[in-house]
């Protein structure tokens, strides 16, 4: 039994539908999710874009910085092989060496420095030339380079004699006894403007690392100490020349690029936070989000609205429908869809032709009783007028069913055309039709298009019924050369309508007036108001009847249900 409510339940509901909002509403999300994707997809490419743009422009001045620097090494090792070559230097003079190094590097920042075999300093350009000094802080650089005999950079180390860190240049000189190497030593931070040479993209810092990644110099907001060691861009494998990676550094991760000289090994390492790089594309993405849902919300909202117009003129729609379906009226409105607009004006006129339908309905019932009871009234004269002719039963049975049968007739005309009444010609021909004979050339009917009223169609074809019945019985219908003359007309405002029979002999006047002369004479001229006139020929009779057409105009065939009734 539950599961039975259930399926019942999900029948009324299905049938019950859903509200137009709501279909509004996944169009709206139909048109404005797909978009989104799209714009997601295209904003995602966007961003790939730029961020191979960033790289090329970071690497760009990554190398930038790296060959400005190369370049001040460069410098000073040209100036140490010039000074190399110095007289005083190949004389022994190793105080007039001092001297001229002295004023030669003056401004520069750098300092010159002579050691021997042991690498013990002879001179030192940071002090006056005499002062006692110890062994060279950098022995290995200088050993390598007495092994290479060609110009050799050191790594930074911390200079004994400056007291900072610094980094040498070193040059093997041969023949100069006791100097066996010369070097051009420069403070680390003499650097710092090459390192600044260059405008790295917001966010990004870099860093000049030696071979040890021990930092020579960085830009100033990277705020690293001189001499520490740089945590990123240590073990980096399978990073292609000039490719990013992505690494972590202490509770952030980090993009990096690195330049590396091929002169020096030392190397310019740029790096930003990955939020950073990533933030175009986030904020985009937000902005993306933001607008998507104002977005909706409006679509929604106008979604809604248009919801609610169409609601309320399908539920106008449905209160015309009801008022149809109880046979009240329903009225034109207007409504702001065009195909709403037209369903209520296909509603309206429905409803205009149901109220039409509904007035014939109530003015045919009221005139099926009227005219059953004219008709109860009819057939009650007629048995009567007939029983007073016959001579028996029989033939009192066989006239009554004829004249029956002929009313009947006019009946079924009747009913075929309604209130809108019958043609006069159709009324002949459908009253003459059991009776006329099978030679055209003895009937002579004709007039114009008369259209007559239901009441007046009744009575006139009683009338002609019993004018064709006595042609038959006594008239131009028993003879072999018999005509009957049927022609009407309109005058003024009379039909006139003229019977004439023609028998072929001379005719002969029976006795006693019987039921035809009392329909003629009494009903045609006592309920049409018409002048009933019968002429005797020598060869058959003339009827005449001249009938007002008020009486016969469908117009005026019986009140209408919606105006006021007079008496039946």
């Amino acid at each position: 039994m539950a599961d039975r409510n259930v399926q019942e339940g999900a029948v009324r509901a299905r049938r019950r539908g859903r509200p137009i909002a709501l279909y509004l509403i996944a169009l709206v999300l139909a048109i404005l999710v797909p978009a989104l994707a799209v714009a997601l997809v295209l904003l995602n490419s966007t961003h790939d874009a730029q961020q191979r743009v960033l790289a090329a422009l970071t690497n760009t001045t990554v190398q930038a910085i790296g060959q400005s620097v190369d370049r001040e090494i460069n410098g000073m090792a040209t100036t140490l092989r010039v000074l190399s070559t110095s007289q005083a230097l190949e004389e022994g003079d190793l105080e007039g060496f001092h001297d001229r190094a002295l004023s030669a590097l003056a401004g520069t920042g750098s300092y010159l420095i002579a050691v021997d075999n042991a690498f013990r300093q002879l001179l030192n350009t940071r002090v006056g030339y005499g002062t006692p000094l110890g062994q060279t802080s950098d022995p290995e650089t200088a050993e390598i380079a007495m092994d290479r005999g060609v110009a050799t950079i050191s790594p930074l180390f911390f200079g004994q004699t400056a007291q900072t860190y610094v980094f040498n240049v070193w040059l093997p000189v041969s023949n100069v006894e006791p100097v066996r190497l010369v070097t051009m030593t420069q403070n680390a931070r003499n650097l710092v403007p090459a390192l600044q040479s260059r405008q790295l993209p917001d966010g990004w810092n870099a860093a000049l690392v030696d071979t040890n990644n021990a930092v020579i110099a960085s830009t100033a907001a990277s705020d690293l100490e001189v001499g520490s060691i740089l945590p990123i861009r240590r073990d980096v494998e399978g990073v292609p020349d000039g490719g990013w990676a992505q690494e972590r550094w202490g509770d952030q991760r980090v993009v990096t690029a690195e330049w590396r000289s091929g002169y020096t090994g030392w190397r310019v390492i740029a790096w930003a936070p990955e939020a950073q790089v990533q933030r175009p594309l986030q904020v985009s993405i937000l902005q993306l989000g933001i607008w998507g849902v104002l977005i909706a919300m409006l679509a929604s909202g106008v979604a809604a609205l248009i919801a609610r117009r169409i609601g309320g003129s399908v539920q106008g729609l449905r209160l015309d429908a009801a008022r149809l379906g109880r046979g009240e009226a329903v009225y034109d409105r207007t409504y702001p869809i065009a195909e709403i607009a037209e369903v209520s004006q296909a509603l309206v006129t429905a409803s205009e032709q149901r109220q039409t339908a509904d007035r014939d309905i109530r003015f045919l019932m009221r005139e099926l009783a009227h005219r059953s009871k004219n008709q109860m009234a009819v057939i009650a004269a007629m048995a009567k007028q007939t029983a007073r002719g016959a001579s028996d039963i029989p033939s009192y049975v066989a006239a009554l069913e004829r004249r029956i049968m002929g009313l009947a007739r006019s009946t079924d005309l009747l009913l075929a055309h309604g209130r809108a009444g019958v043609m006069l010609s159709d009324l002949v021909d459908q009253q003459l039709a059991p009776f006329r004979p099978t030679e055209k050339s003895r009937l002579d009917i004709g007039g114009p298009e008369v259209r007559i009223n239901p009441q007046g169609a009744q009575i006139l074809g009683m009338a002609l019924h019993e004018l064709a019945t006595n042609a038959t019985r006594h008239g131009a219908f028993t003879e072999p050369d018999g005509r009957l003359e049927l022609h009407w007309k309109t005058s003024d405002d009379t039909l006139n309508i003229c019977w004439r029979e023609h028998l072929g002999r001379e005719l002969v006047l029976g006795e006693g007036t019987g039921f035809g002369t009392v329909v003629l004479r009494t009903m045609v001229g006592g309920a049409l108001g018409a002048q009933v006139e019968r002429e005797i020929h020598d060869d058959g009779v003339e009827w005449i009847f001249e009938v007002p057409l008020s009486a016969l105009d469908p117009e005026f065939a019986a009140e209408r249900p919606d105006e006021p009734t007079g008496t039946a």
